[in-house]
């Protein structure tokens, strides 16, 4: 994870922003007051100052032992590499004298050392639980990282990395303790959305980034996958079968949970031996590449008629409530006969046919008698909510029989509604306390992968801990890791990302569109009407400097290529918007001057801009809305071009 520790210089659009996140907008140096950290994400349930920062010297001892977590051990070494800081790996039972002046014990909380060095510091009693203590006593150096499980030892590194400062004389580590749990056993995506699938090369990269923000989940469902569906029952060719083996590898590594899904609901005959004998080959196969956690989806299908007339014979005519009886009959021999029996599988999960909301119905109270083991996947009260409350979860708690696990369809971009949009805005309207009644939390993210890192983030840092989530804080840290601590990219990118706020629904969005952009014109309007015109122009006209110089920004930054990648439909746009709006502005300045010729000539010119970023289309697709005009801040910058520009016409 990329580490970020520079304040931001900023311009009025994205100050707004940075301001609502607490953010500082002035340069500074790195902490130096005892109450001053940097910013932790997800944000950890306890982290306070605890002593001096540590200076690093070029060479610390790394002390390990047998049940040290590997893929730890090489993620801090990796980190201090990249620090130029060497690491020397030693272990815990090696009585020579410590070599460096600073140790760094890293391994399981019940280690004699690593106990002794967190001191009266305690790791929380809770799967993948860690603590961090910085101890830089008279300038000799422990740093204990501590974890509940392996997982946890991996997450303290995660944090450690934060926690780590550049300077011009060196590193110097935090003087921090944290103790840290995530507030819901289930954290990450389901690549569960229709149209073009992730690439290998992009699932592969998520799972890194997973790793980075304490996401321990990753479902295998798209949808547009013809043997996750449609060929449910056939084997994976091998050459599909050994890149899954590739993903399974690289979730272990980065402590992911690759949980492969199948979706036989469109044609399986519930009650017939030799469609269950197909499912149990299919897991059988993914079982033995390394996967231990599965997934039946029976959403999207038609449960007004069945597959085959052994299941008429079993459950009577077809109806919602002899569809859930049958899927709970079937699903139950699943997780008994097939998950039970195999050492180290999760309990099965399913998405159930009705996930959409909480009303009770026949066909809930039937699959409440399905195994109790069985995690039940809901979407909130809506295919794509508005919000979710606490008492929503409390609902679905009842009707679903236990605690559901939330498949939240944000920023998935696959219907029609979102046609032609990124969506950038933060996660949000998710109340805090969900962490008491959900299994966890996934995102089903967007056709473009590396955009969705945005949401994903959020997301990520929400489930972790609902009850400290900052909105507004999480997203800036989200551009602040795409960007790579590029300052000039990470105002950039929040600019980008209110000009993609609108988050659309099956009624009316839920987020709004460039929030940030909409009041700054609100105030441009206040200033005109009282007269201020020049100031009003001179304020909005910093502004448009910031939306016309995103794409170049971006392009020229050390922001994430595939994000470049994914929004270069977006960023065309945006430079022909850009030249609109500092047209309009500019238009309006030479009005005031009595320049009319030049006024008019300007306006032409940015009616001519924002033509053609209309024109500006989505091609080729990856999602399934097909090749579709890009939207851009529309409703909010198009229509106040418009409006002054009849002010000035008029």
């Amino acid at each position: 994870m990329t580490t970020v520790r520079r304040r931001l210089a900023a311009g009025t659009l994205t100050a707004t922003m940075l301001l609502a996140a607490g953010v500082t907008t002035t340069a500074s140096a790195s902490p130096t007051t005892r109450d001053d950290l940097p910013t932790v994400s997800p944000a950890p349930q306890e982290i306070w100052r605890s002593d001096d920062d540590l200076r690093l010297p070029r060479s610390v001892d790394v002390v390990v032992d047998a049940d040290t977590d590997d893929a730890a051990r090489d993620a801090l070494t990796g980190v201090l590499r990249e620090h130029g800081v060497r690491a020397v790996v030693r272990d815990a039972d090696d009585r020579r004298p410590a070599r460096g002046e600073v140790r760094l014990l890293l391994g399981d909380a019940s280690r004699t050392d690593v106990r002794a060095a967190l001191g009266r510091v305690t790791v929380p009693d809770h799967d993948e639980a860690y603590a961090v203590q910085v101890d830089g006593h008279r300038g000799r150096g422990t740093v204990a990282l501590a974890g509940a499980d392996a997982t946890g030892q991996f997450y303290a590194v995660q944090t450690l990395e934060q926690l780590l400062v550049d300077g011009r004389r060196g590193t110097t580590l935090a003087g921090a303790t944290v103790r840290d749990f995530p507030a819901m056993p289930l954290r990450g995506t389901i690549e569960g959305f229709y149209g073009e699938p992730w690439t290998h090369a992009e699932r592969l990269d998520q799972l890194a980034f997973y790793g980075d923000v304490k996401a321990n989940t990753y479902v295998y469902a798209p949808k547009d996958d013809p043997y996750h569906r449609e060929k449910w029952r056939e084997d994976y060719p091998a050459d599909k079968l050994a890149e899954l083996a590739e993903l399974v590898e690289a979730a272990t590594a980065n402590h992911v949970r690759f949980t492969f899904a199948l979706s036989p609901g469109n044609s399986v005959c519930y009650s017939g031996d030799e469609d269950m004998a197909a499912l149990e080959r299919k897991f059988q196969a993914l079982y033995d590449v390394g996967v231990r956690a599965f997934s039946v989806p029976l959403d999207d299908i038609d449960y007004s008629r069945w597959a085959c007339d052994s299941d008429q014979e079993a459950y009577g005519d077809p109806s919602p409530g002899n569809a859930g009886k049958a899927q709970a009959d079937f699903l139950t021999r699943v997780q008994q006969g097939w998950i039970e029996t195999h050492d180290g599988a999760r309990p099965l999960q399913m998405v159930p046919t009705e996930y959409y909301n909480t009303t009770e119905s026949p066909y809930k109270a039937a699959l409440r008698d399905m195994d109790e083991d069985v995690v039940v996947m809901w979407t909130g009260n809506d295919v794509v909510p508005q919000s979710i409350s606490v008492d929503q979860a409390v609902e679905a708690d009842t009707v679903f029989g236990g605690p559901t696990f939330l498949w939240d369809n944000y920023p998935v971009n696959d219907y029609g509604q979102t046609s032609g949009r990124l969506l950038l805005a933060p996660y949000d309207k998710r109340e805090p306390g969900l962490s008491d009644h959900l299994a966890g939390i996934v995102s089903n993210p967007m056709n473009q992968a590396a955009a969705s890192k945005v949401a994903v983030f959020g997301i990520a840092d929400f489930a972790w801990n609902d009850h400290g989530y900052d909105r507004d804080r999480s997203w800036v840290e989200a551009m602040r890791y795409l960007a790579h601590d590029d300052r000039d990219a990470v105002e950039a990118l929040l600019a980008f990302g209110d000009l993609n706020h609108l988050a659309p629904s099956f009624g009316d969005p839920w987020q709004p569109q460039a929030p940030a952009l909409a009041a700054e014109i609100g105030d441009f309007w206040a200033r005109w009407e009282a007269g201020h015109q020049a100031a009003a122009i001179a304020r909005l006209r910093d502004d448009a400097r910031t939306v016309a110089g995103i794409p170049e920004t971006l392009r020229r930054s050390g922001v994430d290529p595939a994000f470049a990648s994914d929004a270069a439909p977006w960023l065309e746009a945006n430079d022909l918007w850009g030249d609109a709006f500092l047209a309009t502005l500019d238009a309006a300045r030479a009005d005031l001057r009595g320049d009319t010729a030049r006024r008019d000539e300007l306006l032409a010119r940015a009616a001519a801009s924002a033509e053609a970023a209309a024109q500006v289309i989505v091609d080729p697709p990856d999602n399934r809305w097909g090749a579709a005009p890009v939207k851009l801040g529309d409703g909010v910058l198009d229509v106040f071009l418009d409006d002054l520009a009849a002010e000035l016409k008029g």
